[in-house]
């Protein structure tokens, strides 16, 4: 029998390609998206919310699906204009996760696949000493802090209800129509201007988009996923000057890295009240994803090379309408 499955975050960046996914599988998919949000194609059945928060109503629709995916959230922003951030983050990714999930709970769901984040694990590794999905969880902002708030909630229903929960923390994503930082480096490169990152030896984890959808796909229904917390990578870590080498590889380019010493650009950000930039490029974060390995016999299907291939086509090809 098929499962049906209500995903949340259907038209954002993650979400969007689970949908994909799941489609082109010919899986029965109800997306929630919000009012006024970017349309979906006429073929997938949609649902539609003003806001993504505790007093949202979704008895009804989740009354016909097995498994819930769960990718909305209020997203780590640069530059938090709000008052009170972690109350904002709060509103989102604890209250109305949580909303959903004990709705979830009385509709007779049976699993719930919450995707959360590495920023729960915390903001940097020494170098060769990796996260792994049992360490002690040490967020330091407001966004990894709600994440984690989420995940203590949602564990604490499961061993109420029986609802199988499955917490997937991602490290950075990347693929086509990736924004932010990951596209700035495109444009650099693109654009040949030369950057001072040619002698950065620090280890970086990655995940590929579709590597992050087929481990996402795989927790729908695993037996062995049930209230596992996994950690997920490319299986590949990167220094940020081998990133640039090889995405300027995929982009047909040649990259003009400056060979400044990593500690000469972390004084110069560090400088200039970029502390959390300089940590992003020169800094650390790896994983150990031995446990989703070992226990769901998963492996990343997509090379790092073939990835960044793909972000850089589709970046191509936007660039060049």
């Amino acid at each position: 029998m098929t499962q049906k499955v209500f995903l949340t975050g259907a038209s954002g960046f993650v979400g969007g390609a689970v949908l994909r996914r799941l489609s082109s599988e010919g899986r029965e998919v109800i997306a929630a998206v919000r009012k006024g949000g970017a349309k979906l194609s006429a073929s997938v059945r949609t649902f539609t919310f003003e806001a993504f928060e505790e007093g949202n109503d979704w008895h009804e629709v989740l009354a016909e699906c097995d498994v819930v995916i769960h990718s909305a959230a209020r997203v780590h922003v640069m530059n938090d204009t709000e008052t009170d951030p972690l109350a904002a983050f709060r509103k989102v990714n604890v209250q109305g996760t949580l909303a959903l999930a004990r709705q979830a709970i009385a509709a007779g769901v049976k699993r719930f696949v919450f995707i959360s984040s590495i920023k729960v694990n915390g903001e940097g590794t020494p170098k060769g000493k990796p996260y792994s999905a049992d360490d002690q969880p040490m967020p330091l902002d407001p966004y990894g802090v709600s994440k984690m708030e989420a995940e203590v909630a949602l564990r604490k229903l499961a061993q109420q209800s029986g609802l199988e929960v499955v917490i997937i923390r991602p490290v950075l994503v990347y693929g086509p129509g990736v924004k932010a930082n990951f596209l700035n480096m495109m444009r650099w490169l693109d654009r040949g201007v030369p950057l001072p990152f040619g002698a950065i030896d620090n280890r970086r984890s990655l995940v590929a988009l579709d590597n992050l959808v087929d481990l996402i796909v795989t927790c729908m229904d695993h037996p062995a996923a049930a209230n596992q917390t996994f950690l997920v990578s490319d299986g590949e870590d990167l220094s940020t000057t081998a990133l640039l080498r090889r995405m300027a590889i995929a982009l047909g380019k040649t990259a003009r890295l400056l060979p400044i010493p990593d500690w000469a650009l972390s004084a110069a950000a560090i400088s200039l009240g970029k502390r959390s930039l300089s940590q992003r490029l020169c800094g650390s974060l790896q994983v150990d994803i031995r446990k989703t390995r070992e226990l769901l016999g998963w492996q990343p299907p997509v090379k790092v090379d073939v990835a960044l291939l793909a972000a850089a086509k589709h970046y191509q090809e936007i660039t060049n309408k």
